[in-house]
């Protein structure tokens, strides 16, 4: 950024202020000037139609010659339009000698409301007259009932010529206070700048090691104490110089060689000084900290009323901070009030820990935990029970024997289902983490029909048809085991909840960045609160109705981590009745290939 001289910063400041002053104060009278006008129009109005109402009498008269005569001598010497109007809105006479212009109009808001017995007035736009005109519509009451309208009508062009020769006074006005002001500004950058340009000659001989150069002491007051600040600050920085240099080698050799982040803060809650490790878990450098309030470096509620608590505690405080960015992380942190020699508070230190990886595999463990106990005591429990009743005595009856039985086969086959989604899903994530899944360039269409035929026996069974559309020539980066096994997953999901007589669609096109896969039933739907959370392990939008058609809760999200494994991305739409379309965005081959 070029360096500018005093004036020019100077003198935008006084410059606004003066045309702000000015344009204010404009604005102002003007704005009043405006509707003084208008309210003195409008009462004029008013008081005129009121008049020519006490001159109608109290009838309306059928010879309305006088009447008529009357209003257009009125229009002629105060340049007002007067019509009436009858109480069917027909208009009777019209002083511009225009009637059949208000015959088109008669639908007019002021006159409607006139008509129903409630005076109104409105400003609009009059092309004919390139201007603005008020119109006041007056309801004529004889006997409690609306008789006609008195509709008058003036021209607002000399208020508006008398509001356009105040605005070229106010800019006139204007143009004078800043020119006033840049006098201003150039007498008091020439009082500023000779000081300043002492005190930056000293500031370069001590840059260059004079650290005995000193500044004269001026005249003005606020001068005066920022040259003896000045003095003062090199005499002081000659003393501590030396100790400073070695404090701070040995500081940045031990921040540097640690692996948690260390951030300084001062009791303004300003950056002191942050290692490496610091910038790198925060996201920053070292030109964005350094003396910027931390609020602003760090846009982190979580981490500011930590800082604030560590200020304020007297004794050491701990507590987990949560970072949002490219991905969410969890971090440890540590706090502790500085204190210079005398014992004062003069900031505080943070210490910083990653503890994502650590609190991500402890809420998976405790998640998964209460979901496997959940899911597994739903069979064991009924398989006890039916294990009681046999021993109670309904073994000795052969039917019950066997429909115990069965059930308790079914129970036991639910609880194997449950157990090798559990090792598969838990196999796929060991190969994602350690990047073990080999892709390779291949065609979907054999995947596809593969995975079709594998659900044909299920298909047959609940007489739902499954259909697959793909070209010959589409590729993607896949294991074709694995991605046969979400299709599978997807395919016996959409055909369970599909009604008899129904089709599923199973589609994969070109979707020009990548490769989208389309698995689409005419099922029951899913609601859209339900959308979010079921690629999450055992979530279940109907609870009953899985486990009757022997779902274990495992498989949409075992088809996430096989899509995520392939570096795309799943996602579903639903609606209640219709049906739904989960969709499987995958990367296409590389061009070269």
């Amino acid at each position: 950024m070029s360096n500018r001289r005093l004036l020019s910063h100077l003198f935008p400041s006084y410059g606004a202020i003066a045309a702000l002053a000015v344009l204010f104060v404009g604005w102002v009278a003007l704005g009043q000037a405006e509707k003084t006008g208008l309210s003195a129009i409008q009462h004029e109005l008013r008081a005129s139609a009121d008049f020519l109402d006490q001159q109608l009498g109290p009838e309306i008269p059928a010879d309305r010659r006088d009447f008529v005569r009357m209003c257009r001598q009125f229009d002629q010497a105060t340049l007002t339009r007067v019509t009436l109007l009858l109480a069917d809105g027909k208009v009777d006479f019209d002083t511009d000698n225009r009637p059949d212009e208000l015959e088109q109009q008669s639908r007019r808001a002021e006159i409607q409301a006139a008509l129903e017995g409630t005076p109104r007035v409105e400003t609009r736009y009059h092309a004919a007259l390139d201007g603005r005109v008020m119109y006041q519509a007056v309801p004529v009451l004889r006997q409690d009932r609306v008789a006609g309208v008195l509709y008058l009508s003036r021209s607002l062009a000399p208020l508006d010529s008398a509001l356009a020769r105040m605005q070229a006074l106010m800019l006139a006005v204007g143009v004078a206070a800043v020119c006033l002001a840049a006098l201003l500004a150039w007498r008091a950058s020439r009082g500023i700048a000779r000081p300043l340009a002492e005190l930056a000659h000293a500031e370069q001989r001590i840059t260059s090691g004079e650290l005995a150069a000193r500044v004269a002491v001026p005249d003005a007051r606020e001068l005066a104490d920022l040259a003896e600040r000045f003095n003062r600050m090199a005499e002081v920085l000659q003393q501590r110089i030396g100790v400073l240099v070695q404090n701070n080698n040995e500081q940045k050799a031990v921040l540097a060689s640690m692996a948690e982040g260390v951030l300084a803060v001062d009791t303004r809650e300003r950056v002191i000084s942050m290692n490496t490790a610091a910038r790198r878990l925060l996201s920053l450098e070292r030109t964005q900290a350094q003396g910027q309030p931390l609020r602003e470096v760090v846009r982190n509620a979580d981490l500011t009323r930590f800082v604030t608590r560590a200020l304020v505690s007297a004794e050491p405080v701990q507590a987990d901070v949560l970072l949002l960015g490219d991905r969410q992380r969890v971090m440890q942190a540590h706090g502790s009030a500085l204190h210079d020699s005398e014992n004062r508070a003069i900031g505080a230190v943070i210490v910083l820990n990653d503890v994502t990886d650590f609190r991500r595999l402890e809420h998976i463990r405790r998640d998964f935990v209460a979901n496997v106990s959940h899911e597994l005591k739903t069979p064991i429990t009924s398989i006890k029970g039916f294990v009681e009743t046999l021993l109670d005595g309904a073994s000795q009856d052969p039917v019950d024997a066997e429909r115990f039985l069965r059930i308790i086969a079914k129970q036991a086959d639910r609880l194997h289902a449950i157990i090798e989604d559990l090792l598969s899903l838990s196999k796929i994530e060991q190969r994602e983490d350690s990047e073990d899944i080999v892709l390779e360039a291949a065609p979907l269409g054999g995947v596809l029909d593969a995975a079709a035929q594998t659900c044909s026996a299920a298909a047959a069974d609940r007489n739902v048809a499954v259909v697959v559309a793909c070209d010959d020539n589409l590729r993607a980066e896949i294991n074709p085991v694995l991605l046969e096994q979400a299709v599978v997953n997807l395919l016996d999901n959409a055909i369970k909840y599909s009604e008899a007589g129904r089709e599923v669609r199973v589609t994969a096109v070109d979707g020009g960045d990548d490769v989208v896969i389309h698995v689409a039933d005419r099922g029951y739907g899913i609601a859209e609160e339900h959308l979010s959370r079921i690629f999450e392990r055992f979530y279940r939008v109907d609870r009953a109705r899985s486990r009757k058609l022997g779902g274990t809760g495992l498989g949409l999200a075992i088809v996430k981590h096989i899509v995520q494994a392939h570096h795309g991305r799943v996602s579903v739409d639903s609606t209640l009745g219709v049906g739904s379309t989960f969709t499987i965005h995958l990367p296409k081959v590389a061009a070269e290939e």
